[in-house]
């Protein structure tokens, strides 16, 4: 009995620190809709990245790029120095916010909402189509308006 229980604990403890180790090796986290700065010390000449509709990617300038979220899922990010040759590639992974938001599901149907105090209604994939279309046609109406009356229209 001892010896399977310690067999057990030896086990576990290797497979803590095995996905510790896999855990700093693991994809460049970004959220949806925000952007993180990524660093190049050797200067890039180009950045790409995989899938476009996951993140977008911009150079400031030669040492630093910003990534920014747009969708769920798992793309690549390449960089390339001057002679076309790549100085990084790596995995990057764009997963929602889970700060201050508030999912309220009616059977499969789910409306999202931001709550920094008060809740209010915010777009987040896989939201109820109804409630989605609702969400974007008042935020565009709103932004619409905005730029009216500061006279950019």
């Amino acid at each position: 009995m001892r010896i399977h229980l310690v067999r057990l604990i030896i086990g576990f403890l290797t497979a803590t620190f095995a996905s510790t180790a896999i855990a700093d090796d693991g994809p460049v986290l970004v959220t949806v809709d925000r952007a993180k700065i990524f660093q190049v010390e050797d200067g890039a000449a180009a950045v790409i990245v995989g899938n476009p509709f996951i993140a977008d990617v911009a150079m400031v300038d030669q040492n630093t790029v910003v990534i920014t979220g747009k969708s769920y899922g798992t793309t690549n990010l390449v960089i390339l120095d001057q002679d076309n040759k790549p100085i990084v590639d790596e995995v990057v992974q764009v997963r929602a916010s889970e700060q201050d938001i508030v999912s309220v599901y009616r059977n499969s149907a789910r409306a999202t909402f931001s709550c920094s105090p008060i809740c209010e209604p915010t777009l987040r994939l896989g939201d109820a189509e109804e409630t989605f279309q609702n969400t974007a046609t008042q935020a565009t109406s709103r932004n619409e308006l905005a730029e009216q009356a500061a006279g950019n229209r």
